[in-house]
């Protein structure tokens, strides 16, 4: 899972990890809690803005209770440039960090664009990489110029 001495991943890891953001985005777009859970490991951790939620079959329930409330689109995951970086000494763990954005719509109201960042942990199970532990946070909108 890494090169010799750089602690870097290698070439198949960064593919793996790739298409996991392609099949994230992708999931969201098209509100599937079940795409989207499954992406996690069956042990993952989301922490989220109102709590962590333990297990891909919880993850999943918050993911279809929130799909039934509000329209998620645009959503797009982007890693940090130098992300993705091998950790412990088994190598087949990683850690990675982004940002992301997309646009919710509940629905009664109209589109509202939000934004954040996130960090996750991954494992390997198999041939797929898992997400262990996800967090995100909302960044709040700038703060309109004052006027004199």
């Amino acid at each position: 899972m890494k090169t010799e001495r750089t602690n870097t991943p290698d070439p198949r890891l960064r593919q793996q990890f790739d298409a996991k953001i392609k099949k994230y985005n992708e999931a969201s777009n098209n509100n599937d809690a079940v795409a989207v859970a499954a992406l996690f490991a069956e042990d993952a951790v989301l922490v989220t803005n109102e709590g962590p939620i333990y297990s891909r079959q919880a993850i999943e329930k918050h993911y279809k209770e929130a799909f039934q409330r509000t329209h998620f689109r645009d959503h797009l995951d982007k890693a940090d440039e130098n992300s993705l970086h091998i950790i412990g000494t088994a190598g087949n763990e990683a850690w990675a960090h982004g940002e992301w954005s997309l646009t919710v719509q509940e629905k009664s109201g109209d589109p509202i664009p939000v934004k954040g960042y996130w960090s996750e942990i991954y494992v390997c199970e198999g041939d797929a990489l898992k997400v262990r532990m996800q967090m995100w946070n909302i960044t709040p909108p700038a703060a309109p110029a004052e006027t004199k």
